[in-house]
């Protein structure tokens, strides 16, 4: 089903996803109690009955799909309820009135429209009063508008800054997701009006305004439960207030620049998260040479601070992106696995200095000390590069050299695929490769533990022949010793029978559910190999005394049933 208001359309299916099958199910049971449904051109309107009488409102978001409000206490938080499951059905199951009742209200509107314009100033003004007097939310944006029209700069400082107050909604001295949407509906407030500043012809008035504002939400952020993201869309609103007051009036550069970037190094950022490349124009020359000394101060006080550096960054690219200046940021703090050195080499790439690029990235490679690696995306880059100049063999000796270091079988898959471009894989390569392999796994062994990436490298080459000689030599955990026994089972049954009964012995003694899902997974693979070896009674006896041995196991017994074992 489908239906469509001139910018509204949705089906069962968006009802289903955006309330989800639990609130979808309790919706159907609501139909009956929609009433005074209205349809019009971009909203639809109804009340529910259910332990309350509920609002609801179904309208487009900004993606042009469904969204839905309702005043029950879920749909507070921010959720697509079941009233809102149940109008959007009644909508559905009414589709083909559709048109007329968008008709109606289209003509219901330009009847009150008629009407209002036929009043006179007084009666106007009594019902707006009368309006007021019942409808505390609008009565104070009315003030508000009032303030931000007057001369009033105390008393709209006063009432942005109030709208803003968490102390009202933080009932154990933080605002909990039920009470955040109300609160994120005032913040959106203290928005408009600075906004409504603006645009009467007083941006210098919404600057310092809005410079407060920001300050008392930042501080007020970390008190806020905001899963929905409510809040952080106010501050991202008033930011945006910021910055267009800040365009319009064109404060002092350099004060404005000693205001925002000490803003800009607090924690208050996290909620508005302001970049400082938006403010370029507003700054210009002489506010940018002031962050930029007032940047610089913060990182060389604190070199290793992850928003000293983000700002000395973007105030480099603020004044014109200058590339030595941002390699000397990210070169005073290189991270061990060489992805800086990566972030470096593309800023020097994309300034046309590939061959500089290329050097940071080789360096990275050679300075990694993390345990795991380089970055991979390093790799990646440097391969890429001498791939595109047509050196293969350079590309080779990169994958070689990262074997050696960390072996490991995609390290070893890495350098096969390489050498086999360059036509140098079978060979010397590969038996070096193999080397490094098995002297990787003679460490292992000599530490205590089992398995080499020898036995995967092998199996993964298809040479079943060796990689069962390296198992035999205890190169092989279980894991291994498994999967080769799968691979082998058609030619060597045997071989992979005697794998699967000794992991089947420390089965027997253990409990729990994967333990019978893996017990039961090796004796179909033993039938398996008894099949083809034509020892299906041998089987036949071996399981029949593991079942006598096993019967108190209820759930394996369970499982052995349902697998026919």
């Amino acid at each position: 089903m489908d239906a469509v208001t001139h910018t509204l359309r949705f089906t069962d299916g968006d009802l289903r996803r955006l309330a989800g099958a639990r609130s979808f199910e309790r919706g159907l049971g609501y139909l009956p109690a929609v009433s005074r449904l209205d349809i019009e051109d971009d909203a639809i309107t109804a009340t529910v009955d259910g332990s309350d009488t509920y609002a609801v409102e179904l309208t487009a978001d900004e993606d042009g799909g469904l969204s839905g409000w309702c005043d029950c206490p879920y749909g507070q938080e921010g959720n697509f309820c079941k009233h809102c499951v149940a109008v959007g059905l009644t909508v559905l199951e009414r589709a083909e009135s559709v048109p007329q009742q968008r008709s109606a209200a289209a003509a219901r509107t330009r009847t009150v429209d008629a009407w209002l314009e036929s009043r006179t100033r007084e009666e106007l003004l009594a019902l707006v009063r009368e309006q007021l007097a019942d409808d505390r939310g609008l009565r104070r944006r009315l003030k508000l508008r009032a303030a931000a029209a007057g001369e009033d700069t105390g008393l709209i400082r006063k009432r942005v800054l109030s709208l803003l107050d968490v102390r009202p909604f933080a009932r154990y001295g933080f605002v909990e997701r039920a009470d955040a949407c109300a609160y994120g509906r005032q913040a959106e407030e203290a928005v408009s009006a600075l906004r409504a500043l603006t645009a009467s012809g007083r941006p210098t008035v919404a600057v310092e305004v809005a410079r407060e504002a920001l300050l008392v939400l930042g501080h007020a952020y970390g008190e806020i439960d905001d899963s929905d993201g409510l809040i952080g869309e106010a501050a991202a609103g008033l930011a945006e207030a910021h910055l267009a007051s800040c365009r319009a009036a064109r404060p002092d550069p350099v004060e404005t620049a000693e205001w925002l970037v000490p803003y800009l190094l607090t924690d208050g950022n996290l909620a508005a998260d302001i970049d400082l490349f938006d403010y370029r124009e507003v700054l210009g020359a002489p506010g940018l040479a002031r962050a930029h000394a007032l940047v610089v101060a913060a990182w060389r006080a604190n070199p290793k601070g992850w928003t000293e550096k983000y700002l000395l960054e973007r105030v480099l690219k603020a004044a014109g992106n200058d590339v030595d200046a941002l390699v000397e940021v990210r070169a005073a703090d290189l991270a061990p696995n060489g992805h800086t050195h990566l972030v470096i080499a593309r800023e020097l790439e994309a300034a046309g200095r590939a061959g500089e690029a290329l050097d940071w990235a080789e360096r990275g490679l050679r300075e990694t000390t993390c345990e795991g690696g380089p970055d991979r995306d390093l790799v990646a880059f440097v391969c890429e590069r001498h791939e595109r100049a047509g050196r293969l063999s350079d590309v080779v000796g990169v994958r070689r050299n990262l074997l050696l270091s960390r072996p490991s079988l995609a390290a070893y898959q890495d350098l096969r695929t390489a050498a086999r471009a360059a036509g140098t894989w079978e060979g010397a390569e590969r038996e070096g490769a193999l080397g490094a392999l098995g002297a990787a796994g003679e460490l292992r062994k000599g530490r205590g533990y089992d398995g080499s990436p020898l036995v995967d490298a092998l199996i993964d080459d298809g040479d079943l022949q060796a990689a069962w000689q390296a198992a035999t030599d205890g190169y092989a955990d279980r894991r291994q010793w498994l999967a080769l026994a799968d691979r082998i089972r058609d030619r060597q049954p045997a071989d992979a029978l005697t794998v699967y009964l000794r992991w089947i012995e420390p089965l027997r003694g253990q409990t729990g559910d994967r333990a019978y899902e893996r017990l039961t997974e090796l004796l179909l693979s033993a039938r398996a190999c008894h099949r083809t070896l034509g020892t299906g009674p041998e089987f036949d006896a071996y399981l029949s005394a593991l079942r006598a041995e096993q019967k108190r196991k209820r759930k394996l017994m369970a499982l052995l049933d349902r697998h026919g074992l």
